[in-house]
């Protein structure tokens, strides 16, 4: 069974940055494409962005310009870093393959941003 741990998230002023990490257990990560995903009370879970195995990446929207994924496939690990942060940016952080392949989803990690 594949295990989700993020870890990185933390309370933060507007304009901050943070740093989120994935780690996947299993050779498994190395051939899929993952995303981090997040989810506030008032939105329903959404995909922030994604990364290929080979290291494509996309982002919504909302994130463009401001938030980079990266992933180390030796450590199978992904990276969210997470520059400019406003308050609309607070969230329970996810990881997961994109679509969703695994389950149960990790515990996730929460992201705070302060005005």
């Amino acid at each position: 069974q594949v295990q989700l741990v993020e870890s990185g998230g933390g309370l933060v002023q507007a304009g901050g940055s943070l740093r989120l990490s994935c780690v996947v257990s299993g050779s498994i990560f190395r051939v899929t494409r993952v995303g981090w995903y997040r989810q506030s009370p008032e939105k329903q879970r959404e995909l922030v962005g994604a990364i290929t195995s080979g290291g494509f990446t996309t982002y919504a929207d909302s994130v463009k310009g401001r938030f980079t994924i990266s992933r180390d496939n030796a450590k199978n690990t992904m990276y969210l870093q997470m520059n400019s942060l406003t308050p609309q940016d607070t969230a329970v952080y996810y990881c997961n393959g994109v679509p969703p392949v695994w389950n149960p989803w990790g515990q996730g990690t929460q992201v705070t941003v302060s005005s």
